[in-house]
């Protein structure tokens, strides 16, 4: 009798050679500033930018999944439906039975996040060390590893710590957040994600290691060997040649907040100006009946009227403009003030009029155009599917749109189905909003002018669609 031969199962086959003939490599993400995010219509995260400088030299394109669980990651991962994950993983021995990973390109701590005191005597009463934490109450996401560190930690030190276990779905960013408004006092980060945060928030301090340095990398299905060779030797002949250097001081560099104009509603001018280019404003704002003064305050919010001013993310200029828009609209870092004007003002009026196909009310409709403005139309679309979803009304910003899109930094809305584009970090254009309506109400009472109309958008006309450049 001959033995039936044992079956083996064995793994899809793809490596480098299969993903050159394709001529596309499938990024696994997360969607987090670490690895993945939409910001204002354009691709961005630490991991993606890293992703696609390689596929750039490797002349190949990126197709990106969002994958929200781990497991499922690997479980893609295996069956050839992505090719490497970039999810801020950490090198461990158990995931190493799992994947390969690649050479690792940052390492990080586990860190407290701290408020930063309003008092003279910062220092004293900031935790520097460990032992101060004894009876301190620290929140955590109980489904994470910061949660079973603190365990050990508290057991360790006999620190009596207060360890409030946080239900759900609940990330990072939302317990910093937390912790800067005063609605908690301590939370646990990784701290590459921590000093992303750091550009939205200027009293967190993070300065205390909860944890041994630990290794990032991406995962490659275990067997893939040409593709982890490949991806090794650019890694580190960039590390080399200070590209990945470039990269990581973009999103983990400290930088002055640079959309943050609320520290003062007023740039009035001693010498009866708003601006040095009131002028130009209300040229280019009279080719489409809009308020001149709405339009500096715009700027105002965008740049304080600096055409140097560049953010983080690379939006620049009078009106911050992402470079790909920024070239859409025929200008660029060195274009003059009057450029930068006439395409910011080209851009919020053809915005205005795409809303105002859906979004007839002319007030209502501007609210969204300077959301757009601020965030990118994909965003406000997802804010406006989850109140169809939830029973609000998708064509009124206050108290409804504006409210899903402040949840879109939620897992639990950011991963419906109904959203298409992610995570966002709603609170931003939340208060972008209100902050150039005040300050345009500022600018009307300082002032005013024969013909001003109540309401915040009484200049609004009907005929807004003949003003189309």
């Amino acid at each position: 009798m001959v033995e039936e031969e044992e079956v083996v199962e064995v793994a899809c086959q793809r490596d480098w050679k299969e993903i050159k003939q394709d001529s596309v490599i499938t990024i696994l993400a997360e969607n987090s500033p670490a690895s993945y995010f939409i910001y204002r219509g354009r691709n961005m995260g630490f991991e993606y930018e890293l992703l696609y400088e390689f596929s750039k030299d490797m002349n190949i394109r990126l197709q990106i999944q969002m994958v929200n669980d781990l497991d499922e990651m690997f479980e893609r991962l295996d069956n050839c439906e992505g090719d490497i994950i970039a999810c801020n993983l950490t090198v461990t021995e158990s995931r190493k039975q799992h994947i390969d990973f690649s050479t690792s390109y940052l390492t990080t701590h586990e860190v407290l996040v701290q408020r930063i005191p309003h008092d003279t005597d910062t220092v004293s009463m900031l935790i520097t060390e460990l032992e101060e934490l004894k009876n301190k109450k620290i929140h955590v996401w109980k489904g994470s590893s910061f949660y079973d560190n603190l365990l050990v930690i508290n057991d360790k030190l006999d620190l009596n710590l207060s360890i409030v276990p946080m239900e759900g779905e609940v990330i990072s960013e939302e317990l910093i957040r937390m912790v800067a408004e005063g609605e908690i006092d301590y939370t646990v980060a990784d701290e590459n994600v921590a000093k992303i945060d750091l550009n939205y928030y200027d009293n967190i301090d993070i300065g205390v290691h909860m944890s041994a340095e630990q290794e990032i990398a991406f995962g490659l299905r275990q067997g893939t060997t040409t593709f982890l060779d490949t991806l090794n030797h650019w890694l580190n002949e960039k590390k080399n040649r200070s590209t990945i250097g470039e990269v990581k001081r973009k999103y983990f560099q400290r930088r002055n907040l640079t959309n943050k104009a609320n520290d003062q509603y007023s740039s009035l001018l001693m010498d009866g100006q708003l601006s040095p280019y009131d002028d130009i404003i209300k040229t280019e704002s009279a080719k489409i009946g809009w308020d001149w003064r709405l339009i500096s305050a715009i700027i105002y919010q965008e740049s304080k009227f600096e055409t140097w001013k560049e953010s983080w993310a690379g939006a620049y200029g009078l009106f911050q403009f992402m470079p790909a828009t920024a070239q859409s609209y025929g200008i660029n870092r060195n274009s003059s003030p009057e450029a930068q004007i006439a395409a910011g003002v080209k851009k919020l009026n053809k915005n205005f009029n795409q809303w105002l196909e859906e979004i007839p009310d002319s007030t209502e409709c501007l609210k969204f155009t300077l959301a757009n403005f601020n965030s990118g139309k994909s965003h406000i679309i997802d804010a406006r599917a989850l109140c169809e979803k939830h029973g609000k009304n998708p064509d009124v910003w206050e108290d409804n749109v504006n409210e899903m899109l402040l949840n879109l930094s939620k897992p639990e809305y950011y991963r419906d189905e109904v959203v298409k584009n992610g995570y966002c970090r709603g609170i931003e254009t939340y208060e972008y909003i209100i902050e150039v309506i005040q300050r345009y109400e500022e600018y009307k009472a300082a002032y005013p002018e024969e013909g001003d109309k109540e309401g915040l958008f009484g200049f609004i006309k009907q005929t807004e669609k003949e003003n189309t450049p």
